[in-house]
């Protein structure tokens, strides 16, 4: 009878897991919004703050700064804290972070968006750290790969959806102001529904120093493994397709100002589809290898087909098609969490977020001073594009060769 019960609490246990993990679906919805939405009102924002439009681009990405840095600080809280404080700590730093961001003062504006780069350093985290306490390992990669499409679908919506509403009337202020509201709801509602950690765990976080788990994580190969690998294949979509695509198709391949941002959509179309069906496929094989080296092969001939054979497919369903096969980035998240003990799973995301991040800002700067900063002074427009397709063909050929050394954490690998 006692083990019936105890059976009961742990099954109600996990429905509330699993819950504040829609929850955390929500919160991490506007994280990606806030990340975009400002690309559509730089003059408003201008005006708002008595600044020029680079003044607001550089205010804008202040965010980054916060985020990078909070993206081990987030890990680190997860552990020692548990989900319930620090899930209601970033969405709610969030929500106060878009309201600040549109009073009318150039320093509200940046403590503002400095507050959303720190507050959602903590989303894509705490929802893995909820999926691992809500979900059975078997359906581990398929819920942190939805939670990615999650993720796309917000940063989509803060372009192409948030334009039409705020053409239809809505003030860019009230714009911000909801958002905020919206990130605060879910975070009381996950404070009040979070449950506490048993006795064992929060014994265990007591007794966890705040370095000790960094400790751990970096100590680790396959850690750094999973970061490199990820920072590679989030790469191309997240610099190429959805930065300086628009201009490499105007300029090199003579496409029309909507073509050319038609296609390069696609990518992260790709990516909603593609995240969550490559977590299904390595959690049905029960093995991650090799999901994760065949999307990568996807990658390399979708690149090399835009390249050398675009007749073959026109270049929209291209994208499309590599959009979805680079939806594997996220399953290095799933082994990251796989080959770091139990006790440090909060800091394991957090530290793959970091070496992400660090791989794709390292990248990115060097594309734009090899090929992207050229592109308006060039005398053979298809080389100039093929060679920028070779750019990150090379570094998805690189992922390829470490996901051949990660170590495999797959269910029938453990069995």
């Amino acid at each position: 009878m006692q083990n019936v019960q105890q059976s009961t609490r742990q099954k109600n246990t996990q429905y509330l897991f699993i819950i504040a993990w829609i929850l955390g679906l929500i919160f991490y919805f506007i994280d990606y919004v806030t990340r975009s939405a400002p690309s559509l009102m730089f003059g408003e924002l201008a005006n708002l703050w008595s600044i020029d439009k680079k003044g607001v681009v550089n205010l804008v990405g202040t965010y980054y700064i916060t985020y990078s840095v909070c993206a081990l600080v987030a890990g680190i809280c997860l552990d020692k804290f548990g989900a319930k404080y620090s899930m209601f700590a970033g969405s709610f730093i969030l929500g106060i972070g878009c309201i600040l961001f549109v009073l009318s003062s150039e320093f509200s504006g940046t403590v503002g968006r400095l507050l959303q780069g720190a507050g959602s350093a903590f989303a894509f985290p705490g929802c893995v750290y909820l999926i691992a306490k809500g979900f059975s390992s078997k359906h581990l990669a398929t819920a942190i790969g939805f939670t990615q499409c999650i993720g796309m679908l917000g940063g989509a919506a803060g372009q192409f959806a948030a334009g039409p509403i705020l053409e239809s009337g809505l003030d860019f202020k009230s714009f911000w102001i909801q958002s905020g509201i919206y990130c605060i709801i879910p975070a009381i509602a996950m404070l009040l529904l979070i449950p506490k950690n048993n006795a064992e765990e929060r014994e265990t976080e007591k007794q966890t120093s705040f370095l000790k788990p960094f400790k751990i994580v970096f100590s680790n190969k396959d850690s750094w493994l999973c970061g490199i690998i990820s920072g590679l294949l989030f790469a191309p979509t997240t610099i190429f397709f959805m930065t300086w695509a628009v201009a490499f198709f105007e300029n090199d391949l003579q496409m029309d100002k909507h073509s050319a941002v038609l296609n390069a959509s696609m990518a992260a179309l790709g990516w909603v589809i593609g995240c969550p069906l490559m977590g299904y496929l390595a959690d049905k094989i029960g093995k991650r290898r090799p999901v994760l080296i065949a999307g990568c092969l996807g990658m390399i001939i979708m690149l090399l087909q835009l390249m050398y054979l675009q007749d073959a497919i026109n270049i929209k369903a291209t994208v499309f098609i590599f959009g979805v096969f680079s939806g594997v980035a996220m399953i290095p998240y799933s082994i990251i969490k796989e080959v770091n003990p139990d006790s440090v799973k909060g800091s394991a995301t957090g530290v793959q977020n970091f070496i992400t991040f660090g791989v794709t800002t390292a990248l990115g700067p060097l594309f734009a001073v090899l090929l992207g900063n050229k592109i308006a002074n060039i005398a053979e427009p298809i080389q100039h594009f093929n060679q920028s397709i070779w750019f990150w063909l090379i570094g998805t050929a690189v992922a390829l060769v470490l996901s051949l050394l990660v170590t495999e954490t797959g269910l029938k690998a453990k069995k």
